[in-house]
């Protein structure tokens, strides 16, 4: 186990407060969606509404201890947990099909295992390290079942059986017929009427499952798509590398364009990122907004309006932000987002954890950018230009106003050092930095950090499962 050295902690605590403090952020404001178990331990961004914020508090204080669970090499990136607070996983390898796994929150030993299907070889052009296909992204609905797309097209339904001992397979919703080849969906979610809709990489399918006869309607933008989308009661937002849109169904079904609008795009496909394109899932926020970032240079936080029909006057657009440096701005990872603000990670500079550039350093930066109370513009309220987060989802703690990451700085006696970090929500400031792991072993490749429901916090690395906890 690794503890925070007191010299850390003391230096941090020692930093004076600002006198500028921002307000707090406001608590998540997702609706529940029925068929999603309950809020935030879902997805890998917590809810319908994508917010990657919580209401609960994580681990803080002095004393903060960080372990590792002992698992195959391979990497779980979506942390959700089942009603008995146990987490579930499904862990893709560069070496071997994807995992789903049950794993105890306490020892974080692995109960139970499911083998997903190997399906096709990563299609050309797209690096392995960021293939997501086949349960990067997956969902636990409200019976604590897992939907997961597989590598070979189909949509999985698994259940716990034998008291947590073994999944079970409950349903198979072969959507081959509708995604060839290569295509590849990236991810699938239910709407509030119990549809499922899902997205691909390639062509940019958005496709809408009825489950109940097994019929697939589909669009095609002839775009990418590789990033996870956001629902709200009436309407699902989904970003690809050109645009934004709001869908929604019609009486039939099918998936309809509401509004599309386009974004700055610089298009370089910078170091960090999947493709030329924004890199995050869109978030909603209450008061009718829904933020993603750009791909501009530097890259910009954008929001819009999310209803159908603006009113006299309005722009579709309600700001574009930009962020950290030019020449050095990129996020793979979507938004935090509750109440009215916003926090963006900067991770320009992430390299294949496997190639010849691993390790590299990757550009600092975390910032925080408010939307003003008439709706009608934004800022930005501070920027951290210390603390570097090559690929990790973090999260907030509205609770406890902390936003909590996983760094790479280097070591002193060559190499790297990853660690837990907590910041200041109002300030920016550095709360604790606690070492988590070293090299390779110690990355997460764009896993997403998740606050349990017994006040830990846990992250999927090269080893295994990480846990931060009260020591």
């Amino acid at each position: 186990m690794l503890r925070a050295s007191s010299a850390v902690l003391l230096a941090v605590l020692a930093l004076p407060a600002s006198a500028a403090a921002a307000p707090a952020i406001s608590p998540p404001r997702a609706p529940q969606n029925p068929y999603l178990a309950g809020d935030p331990g879902n997805n890998i961004h917590n809810d319908t509404w994508m917010t990657d914020a919580y209401r609960r508090a994580g681990p803080a204080g002095a004393h903060l201890t960080s372990r590792l669970g002992t698992m195959p090499p391979s990497l779980c990136g979506s942390l959700t947990f089942d009603r008995k607070g146990r987490i579930v996983s499904v862990c893709p390898s560069t070496v071997a099909p994807p995992v789903l796994r049950l794993i105890d929150p306490r020892t974080l030993a692995v109960l139970a295992e499911y083998r997903l299907p190997a399906g096709l070889p990563t299609p050309p052009g797209t690096p392995e390290f960021q293939n997501y296909t086949g349960g990067g992204y997956f969902f636990l609905d409200r019976h604590d079942r897992v939907w997961s797309a597989t590598k070979d097209n189909h949509l999985f339904v698994l259940a716990e059986a034998r008291g947590g001992r073994s999944f079970r397979k409950m349903a198979d919703y072969d959507l081959s017929s509708a995604v060839r080849g290569d295509e590849r969906i990236t991810s699938a979610l239910p709407d509030f009427q119990g549809r499922i809709w899902f997205v691909t990489k390639k062509d940019g399918k958005v496709g809408v499952l009825d489950t109940r006869t097994r019929r697939i309607r589909l669009i095609r933008t002839g775009e990418e798509i590789e990033n996870s989308f956001a629902v709200d009661r009436g309407a699902v937002y989904i970003v690809s590398d050109k645009r934004l849109y709001r869908f929604r169904a019609d009486r039939r079904g099918r998936p309809r364009v509401d509004w599309k609008s386009t974004y700055r795009n610089s298009g370089i496909h910078k170091p960090g990122q999947a493709d030329a394109g924004s890199g995050t899932t869109p978030t909603i926020l209450p008061g009718g907004f829904v933020a993603i970032t750009d791909n501009a240079d530097p890259m910009d936080v954008v929001v819009y309006r999310t209803a159908l029909h603006l009113r006299r006057g309005q722009r579709r657009v309600v700001c574009q932000v930009p962020v950290f440096r030019r020449g050095a701005s990129a996020t793979e990872n979507s938004l935090i987002g509750s109440g009215r603000s916003l926090i963006a990670e900067n991770n320009y500079g992430y390299q294949d954890p496997f190639g010849p550039l691993a390790g590299a350093i990757t550009a600092p930066g975390f910032a925080r950018v408010d939307i003003d109370k008439r709706g009608d513009g934004c800022r930005v309220v501070w920027t951290n230009k210390t603390e570097h987060a090559p690929s990790v989802v973090p999260k907030l703690s509205a609770k406890t106003q902390t936003i909590y990451a996983y760094t790479q700085d280097p070591n002193p006696m060559g190499g790297q050092t990853w660690s837990w970090i907590g910041l200041s929500a109002r300030t920016g400031r550095l709360r604790f930095k606690v070492p988590a792991g070293e090299g390779l072993l110690g990355n997460n490749n764009y896993a997403g950090l998740a606050l349990g429901p017994n006040g830990n916090a846990y992250l999927g690395t090269v080893a295994g499962v990480r846990a931060l906890s009260r020591g």
